[in-house]
């Protein structure tokens, strides 16, 4: 598929499809979605990122330490040709909290079946953790997430953490890369995304309250993966007020189309702030940094 962001409109999925993920398997792409219609767990698929069939639940039955009603913020990855696995975010029923949990599957479909009687991350004592995403750099593979301090008057960290070769169990130690500290942040920042572009580590991240028109994305830089990373000056992606194209944009993933380029994928409330919808804006890599052709601010240097 060859995207021009001047041949289709925002958005590409017009009903509740929060949190957005993108996966490609050969020429189709599939997304999946925090719980809305009925699923734990939205999954839809696409042949061109534009045109999208939403088909029912990719989790239908949620493990027993979480309580349902509550299943956020997917990631699938591919760990084998025939071996998928999902981390999702739960209420974990103990607790209280949000805690991480694994499934797996040999289709990207789905169904994905729950791994383990206990969830993967949960860092109770921290609030909780939520929002898990994975990376890939030259073959180790990395999972990052965030601590839900906010929940409980706590900082907000994203964490990185190198993963098993099957992607079922967690390897050394957690490490700490960002917390909130911008005024634009607010009490929190969540749902990292890690991209690797000319040798850069660029860590993608929504900041605020998801509930608002100030939901926000953001990233900060970096030369290796441990970091240290180093914030822009200003959010990436800000709610579009004059021209509407964005309400409250975050949860943010990237995916690349058949021609090399990238694209960000993101939630945005509709006009009415009822639910959030999914949109396709084109990144570019303008002089190091990433520009997003849509509702963007104007360029900031590169950190």
């Amino acid at each position: 598929v060859l995207l021009d962001a001047g041949q289709f409109s925002n958005p590409v999925i017009d009903q509740d499809f929060p949190d957005p993920d993108l996966l490609q398997v050969g020429t189709a792409y599939y997304a999946y979605a925090t719980n809305s219609a009925g699923a734990n767990i939205q999954v839809a698929r696409s042949d061109d990122l534009v045109e999208w069939h939403v088909d029912g639940d990719a989790l239908p039955i949620l493990p027993a330490w979480a309580n349902p009603g509550n299943t956020w913020a997917p990631e699938v990855s591919a760990f084998a040709d025939d071996m998928y696995v999902m981390y999702f975010t739960a209420r974990h029923a103990a607790s209280g909290r949000q805690c991480i949990g694994a499934a797996s599957s040999t289709e990207p479909r789905g169904p994905f079946t729950a791994v383990g009687a206990e969830p993967l991350i949960c860092q109770l004592d921290l609030g909780g953790s939520i929002d898990a995403a994975v990376f890939d750099d030259d073959g180790t593979r990395y999972v990052l997430w965030k601590n839900d301090g906010n929940c409980c008057g706590a900082d907000t960290w994203l964490y990185l953490q190198p993963l098993s070769a099957d992607g079922l169990a967690l390897l050394g130690e957690p490490l700490q890369l960002i917390k909130q500290d911008q005024a634009w942040e607010g009490r929190l920042i969540e749902a990292p995304t890690l991209w690797k572009q000319a040798g850069r580590y660029f860590l993608f991240y929504s900041a605020n309250s998801y509930t608002g028109l100030d939901y926000a994305v953001g990233y900060a830089v970096a030369d290796t993966i441990a970091g240290p990373y180093t914030k822009a000056d200003a959010p990436l992606l800000v709610s579009d007020l004059e021209g509407g194209a964005a309400f409250g944009p975050g949860g943010q993933d990237i995916v690349v189309s058949d021609d090399g380029e990238t694209w960000l994928v993101y939630h945005s409330w509709d006009p009415t702030v009822t639910y959030r919808r999914m949109q396709l804006d084109e990144l570019r890599w303008q002089d190091g940094v990433p520009v997003v052709d849509g509702p963007d601010l104007e360029p900031q240097p590169a950190p």
